[in-house]
């Protein structure tokens, strides 16, 4: 078999790349296999799924396996809020008050304004962009608790995701957990119908989209695999198990190419099994490589028919 440079998706990865050759020889099996490579050069269980909003195709690895959302939930909680307030059902302009003891660790937008409080729409941007933890909780109960964020995703179509806690607990999902879980797939299609479905109207799309387009925190994530030119979004979430070596890393969101691409979502969850202070780099580097998949992806679809309604 030939095997082209794009398959090694980097020197560091080429060591793996003997015992990935796919035995599916389609391009959909080429990328799946550069998917596992990417897992085995990370140490750790990769899932991810990449999701074509024009044709419905995909691809992914891992892609029906549970893993938690750790604050990846906050994109779909401010979505929920979005909604909520388009449908007449709440008002996001407002105001509302907390307390020192609705306090966490990293609260930069919460803390900032604990005297003057702040609209529920900031709170819901705050907890997008900036992943501040107690504008997450305090948007979330004013929602109606987990139960409320678990509704929104049944009421969606999605039948997996669920929501049981607040933060930080929820961040506590050891492996054969299913509280607080998700899968790839699930996920990158939620993302497909909040930001190119019907699940909000335009304005609120474009609102959302535009938070995630402004967070920063996954900057050196999937988005620092994709080329320049590329417009992204997303949302990251991070969490380590009290006791053990083992953290998880998370990105969601979608990219978007400049020549045609289709709009590709993407749901990549990375557990990995390292030290503590190798964590951040390693699992960050990981999802990164997975960047550079969704490139290939999206060129790959790019110009196929439209098959239907898809989410």
């Amino acid at each position: 078999m030939r095997m082209d440079r794009r398959f090694f998706l980097g020197g560091s990865l080429a060591l793996g790349a003997s015992a990935c050759i796919p035995p599916d020889q389609s391009p959909a099996g080429r990328l799946a296999a550069e998917l596992m490579i990417i897992e085995a050069a990370g140490n750790g269980t990769l899932g991810v799924a990449l999701f074509n909003t024009v044709t419905g195709a995909s691809v992914g690895l891992n892609q029906d396996r549970r893993f938690g959302h750790a604050s990846s939930f906050k994109f779909s909680l401010a979505a929920l809020l979005l909604q909520r307030h388009a449908a007449g059902l709440i008002d996001a302009d407002r105001d509302v008050m907390w307390s020192e003891a609705d306090m966490l660790p990293y609260a930069p937008f919460t803390r900032e304004r604990m005297a003057s409080g702040a609209t529920l729409r900031e709170l819901a941007r705050a907890a997008q962009t900036t992943s501040d933890n107690p504008a997450a909780n305090i948007l979330l109960r004013e929602l109606g608790g987990p139960v409320a964020l678990t509704a929104f995703w049944r009421s969606i179509g999605d039948e997996v995701s669920r929501a049981d806690r607040y933060e930080p607990a929820l961040n506590n999902v050891p492996t054969g957990e299913f509280r607080d879980t998700t899968t790839p797939a699930a996920m990158a299609r939620n993302v497909a119908r909040i930001i190119y479905g019907d699940v909000l109207p335009e304005k609120e799309r474009a609102e959302l989209k535009g938070w995630m387009i402004e967070t920063r925190t996954g900057a050196r994530r999937v988005r620092a695999g994709l080329p320049q030119g590329w417009i992204a979004g997303d949302k990251t979430g991070t969490s380590g198990l009290l006791g053990t070596s083992e953290y998880n890393y998370i990105d969601i969101g979608f990219a978007e190419g400049p020549k045609g691409e289709p709009p590709i979502t993407f749901a990549c969850y990375f557990r990995a099994r390292q030290r503590e202070d190798e964590m951040l780099a390693s699992g960050e580097t990981t999802l990164a490589r997975v960047g550079r998949v969704i490139k290939e992806f999206a060129e790959r679809e790019r110009g196929l028919p439209l098959v239907g309604k898809l989410y």
